[in-house]
């Protein structure tokens, strides 16, 4: 089918577990104010960390026959796809055959295999269901009895992009009438810590406030911040969302995916390129017409620069109209769920016609020159179309182009 002939695939419902709380619209203020969810976490570690972390009452969804077994990323992710489908209210009439769920997962359930190794000698003997990266995925089918397909994509730091993208396809080409995508992560353990903390991945906050220790874009960045959580969204076609009187958030009409195929690690400006370009041509948009993107922005000495190598290849002279913010600064790094959370800010940025801020840049690097969000509170009155971008460990790019409905 000519991609012309395809049909609009739109978000119709939010929903989020998230470290400055669970309700989109405080989530989006709490963002745009530029308040940190950042804070010290471990203090008997030998070096310091900060972390973000959910506030999760886990009462208001299982109880507690119901958490035996049930790793926090799963918890996370239950809770979060139940306030989307709420906030969609699509599931009434619906045939269960016709919802497909496709979540991004990154490692799993960490807290599980943590708790294996540094127990008592007795491992739990749901530790391996409670830990698989699919998990989440199969306790929301269960949760809802949704029976169609249901799918996990673990693709490191893109996972959950790669989700929504797939999750689109399926919309658009009748695969599923409805969608449920979005992705979750629950990291926040010790031992976990301190693995990243051996690769020199993570912001130094032994000498700085732990608050602002993550400084995407800012010649002082020194790494990122783990953040946990999960965030979903409902997709489904234009047409149907209309028919229904759903309340359409955004259009998600484009996206484009790519791998460097040089280093597990180490990114590469030329593949990023290749998403972006093919998201940009999907969504059938040209680069001045963009006026924001989300960056995926880790605050990395490496990372940041090759992001800014790679959107000034694709915008060129418009990069000047690019405005450009990453959030990680505010809610640290959700690995698999961080291009779902950030989709989400994305959409309602575009919905609102208001910028995130990049926090804590007080002097952007000179290698990094794009037109930074350096301040709060910031309207786009003329925002029509955003970006948001992911990219992974093992090189894989994701790149999703939102237009405003």
């Amino acid at each position: 089918m000519p991609m012309q002939d395809l049909p609009k695939v739109v978000v119709t419902g939010l929903g989020l577990m998230s470290p400055h709380g669970d309700d989109p619209q405080a989530v989006f203020e709490a963002v745009m104010a530029g308040r940190s969810a950042v804070r010290p976490v471990f203090p008997e570690l030998p070096k310091a960390a900060a972390a973000a972390v959910v506030d999760f009452d886990e009462s208001r969804w299982f109880t507690k026959l119901q958490l035996a077994g049930l790793d926090r990323v799963s918890r996370l992710a239950v809770a979060a796809a139940d306030l989307a489908l709420k906030d969609a209210a699509v599931l009434d009439g619906l045939d269960p055959d016709q919802i497909g769920v496709y979540a991004g997962c990154g490692m799993g359930g960490g807290g599980s295999l943590e708790l294996a190794y540094r127990g008592n000698g007795r491992v739990p003997p749901l530790t391996i269901p409670a830990f698989m990266p699919n998990a989440p995925a199969a306790h929301i089918a269960m949760r809802w009895k949704l029976t169609g397909p249901v799918l996990t994509y673990s693709v490191a730091c893109a996972s959950s992009a790669v989700a929504l993208m797939e999750a689109a396809k399926a919309v658009q080409r009748g695969e599923v009438e409805v969608a449920l995508t979005g992705g979750s992560e629950a990291l926040v353990f010790p031992g976990i810590t301190m693995a990243w903390q051996a690769m020199q991945t993570l912001a130094n906050v032994s000498a700085q406030d732990p608050a602002s220790a993550c400084r995407p874009f800012a010649s002082d960045r020194s790494g990122f911040v783990i953040g946990e959580g999960a965030a979903f969204l409902v997709l489904e076609t234009e047409a149907r969302a209309r028919a229904r009187g759903a309340t359409i958030y955004a259009e998600l009409s484009g996206w484009g995916t790519s791998c460097d195929a040089s280093h597990l690690s180490k990114p590469d400006a030329a593949g990023q390129a290749k998403a972006l370009r093919a998201a940009l041509r999907q969504a059938r948009v040209t680069p001045a017409e963009v006026g924001y993107c989300n960056a995926h922005g880790t605050a990395t000495r490496v990372g940041d620069v090759v992001e800014a190598q790679a959107l000034a290849q694709v915008w060129g002279d418009a990069l000047a109209g690019l405005r450009v913010s990453s959030t990680k600064a505010l809610h640290g790094h959700l690995i698999g769920a961080a291009g779902a959370l950030e989709a989400i800010l994305t959409v309602l940025a575009l919905q609102q016609r208001r910028l995130p801020p990049n926090m804590h840049c007080m002097l952007p690097d000179p290698e990094c020159p794009l037109a930074l969000v350096l301040a709060p509170e910031q309207a786009a009155p003329d925002l029509e179309v955003a970006l948001s971008s992911s990219f992974a460990f093992g090189g894989s790019n994701v790149a999703l182009v939102f237009r405003r409905v």
